[in-house]
């Protein structure tokens, strides 16, 4: 795969840390324009006159994939731009993974992060789809048109029609919303989630193509599908929330399990509205044999609730989540809330054969602060119309080691939408802290980062630059490739 670093009047990385620290702080960040072109090797436009291979955002999910590599994937692509209501201005953007590096240095008193979009990795099924045709009430154009599909290689898209008959859970329709990702164990694979089923499949990490698909309980599932989101809500009384699927995607640090969040309370759950309330399910998957059981959260913050963007294993049992509201830079107005909270499951009871918010409330451990986004943010000069509204990806990274004190480190990113001249650049929030930090938070039994087999990680690109730019200051600073 190619190296490709964008011009650097596209790349900025601030320096925001000088010190050690006491507590989780926010020690840099950086930014990539989503104005680009991304390294898909796509060409012409979308139907909306969008081009096919446009970088756009990418922060919908962040995946660790050992070293500085990381993996930043969008959702279903641009859909601002009208061409076709009947379809919610959804195109035949092809579901995707961006691979990046992400240097994250310490030197001379002061971090960096740096950027660099090395690979654009594009998701398909190696059997055929079903897509909206042509001729379909839904749309003028057929679904499958701009993808340039082959025998053996059709592309998953994020286009509302297709869809052909059965539940939302159909692994046969191409019609695909990526929110959550992560990497197998062996480095290989990817997970991914997604909003439209909810679906869960594994892919070739090299070749983008669909491995396996997990079966998921069918109590997610809407049975009346739609193209116009509000529609499939409306006509639907049990199953997922359109467009607030499983956005969230965890994996346990021995790389066993997945646990994948999902945005808002199914329907069957809601109280006050499709949608509304205070218990978000969570679907854990044995990733050997595909068995799955539901979780209670309880996205209650004082008396308002919250979506949850991403969740992410501290431990085996312990869990950060990601809750925002939707205000901020890319809805025209300024932040109120975004946080993150931590959760033990070590205990937690099975709820799938429960419905309604009463019958599981019980269910739901309670969670305590973790990082209180907004104050970090604001404290570090960033106003609350400038935080990203969607703020959605979360991965930790490598170590680092600064004066003989090693650091774990946090990443946070945002989902502009493709919209850029509204929401802004791709961006990326880098926090360190500590293990005593953790252990003032309440983490019990330690902190884990996934574990790699050996050979999984690779060696961090920019390892030379590094040694170089710190010479015989090299014994302050050693990214580390192990969890500690």
């Amino acid at each position: 795969m190619k190296s490709y670093r964008l011009l650097a009047s596209a790349i900025t990385a601030t320096v925001l840390g000088s010190s050690l620290h006491a507590s989780i702080a926010l020690v840099a960040t950086a930014s990539l324009s989503g104005t680009a072109s991304d390294l898909s090797g796509l060409t012409g436009n979308l139907e909306n006159g969008v081009a096919a291979n446009l970088l756009g955002g990418m922060g919908s999910g962040l995946a660790w994939a050992g070293g500085n590599t990381f993996l930043a994937l969008p959702d279903r692509g641009p859909n601002a731009t009208t061409w076709k209501s009947s379809v919610d201005d959804t195109t035949s953007y092809i579901p995707r993974f961006n691979t990046v590096t992400l240097d994250l240095s310490y030197t001379n008193g002061s971090y960096s992060l740096t950027p660099t979009l090395t690979g654009t990795t594009l998701l398909y099924s190696t059997t055929a789809l079903n897509y909206a045709s042509a001729s379909s009430t839904n749309g003028n154009i057929a679904g499958d048109a701009l993808l340039n599909n082959a025998a053996g290689k059709y592309y998953f898209s994020g286009r509302s029609d297709n869809y052909s008959t059965g539940n939302s859970l159909n692994s046969n329709n191409a019609r695909l919303d990526p929110e959550g990702i992560r990497v197998s164990k062996d480095g290989t694979k990817v997970y991914v989630s997604d909003e439209y089923g909810p679906y869960v499949y594994e892919f070739d990490r090299s070749t983008g193509a669909r491995t396996h698909t997990f079966n998921l309980p069918t109590n997610l599932a809407v049975t009346n599908l739609s193209p116009l989101s509000n529609t499939e809500i409306s006509n639907n009384t049990v199953g997922r929330i359109a467009n607030k699927g499983m956005e969230g995607l965890a994996i346990t640090p021995d790389g066993t399990k997945l646990y994948g969040f999902m945005q808002s309370p199914l329907e069957q759950d809601s109280t006050g509205g499709a949608g509304k309330g205070s218990i978000n399910r969570v679907v854990t998957i044995d990733i050997a044999t595909g068995a799955t059981t539901e979780l209670a959260y309880n996205n209650k913050v004082g008396t308002k609730t919250y979506n949850s963007s991403e969740m992410l294993a501290i431990n085996d049992h312990q869990f950060l989540v990601l809750e925002r509201d939707g205000s901020g830079l890319g809805n025209g107005d300024s932040t109120a809330f975004k946080s993150i909270y931590m959760v033990d499951y070590s205990s937690a009871s099975d709820i799938t054969s429960l419905s309604g918010e009463t019958n599981i409330t019980t269910y739901a451990p309670s969670k305590s602060l973790f990082l209180d986004l907004k104050s970090v943010l604001n404290s570090n000069g960033i106003t609350d119309a400038n935080i990203p509204a969607k703020l959605e990806g979360m991965a930790f990274g490598s170590d680092i080691e600064v004066n003989g004190t090693t650091f774990h480190t946090l990443l946070v990113a945002n989902d502009n939408d493709f919209v850029q001249g509204v929401a802004g650049d791709n961006k990326w929030f880098a926090f360190t802290f500590t293990n005593a930090d953790l252990t003032t938070l309440g983490v019990t039994g330690g902190f884990t980062n996934q574990q790699f087999t050996s050979g999984a990680i690779p060696e961090p690109s920019s390892y030379a630059a590094i040694v170089g730019a710190l010479g015989l200051g090299l014994a302050a600073y050693r990214r580390r490739r192990s969890a500690c």
